[in-house]
């Protein structure tokens, strides 16, 4: 995994496990899960903290972001609209053009194979970087 940015001399990284730590309940628990699998399926992933307090992983732009709000743990894919999703993962942010989320729930499980899946579909339509002239 590349170097995380920092942030007030913590590092992305650790202000992701501190805000997982900080969530003592089942969200902390899904949000280091779903940040496991994102790793396991891109291991050259960024991790990075914007927009005051929202985790991201990128690699050649960004992949998707974390959120949690009361009663959801929310992953956005910033490209998902041009990514394949054969099992149907994404289920929030389905109107737009670009964006697409997957909502979790308290109890509910993703397919950690298919979430992989669109994980690394999300590293391949961002691309390649471009050449430096």
């Amino acid at each position: 995994m590349t170097k995380s940015k920092a942030t007030h001399g913590q590092s992305a990284s650790e202000l992701i496990s501190k805000r997982i730590a900080e969530l003592e309940d089942w969200r902390g628990k899904t949000l280091a899960r779903m940040r496991k699998l994102i790793k396991e399926a891109d291991p050259d992933v960024v991790e990075e903290w914007k927009w005051r307090g929202v985790p991201v992983w990128s690699h050649n732009g960004i992949i998707c972001t974390g959120e949690t709000y009361k009663s959801v743990v929310k992953l956005t894919f910033a490209k998902g609209a041009a990514i394949p999703d054969p099992s149907r993962l994404f289920n929030s942010s389905l109107e737009g053009n670009t964006r697409r989320a997957i909502d979790i729930h308290e109890g509910e499980q993703v397919d950690a194979g298919a979430f992989k899946a669109l994980v690394k579909a999300a590293v391949a339509q961002n691309g390649a970087p471009a050449k430096k002239r």
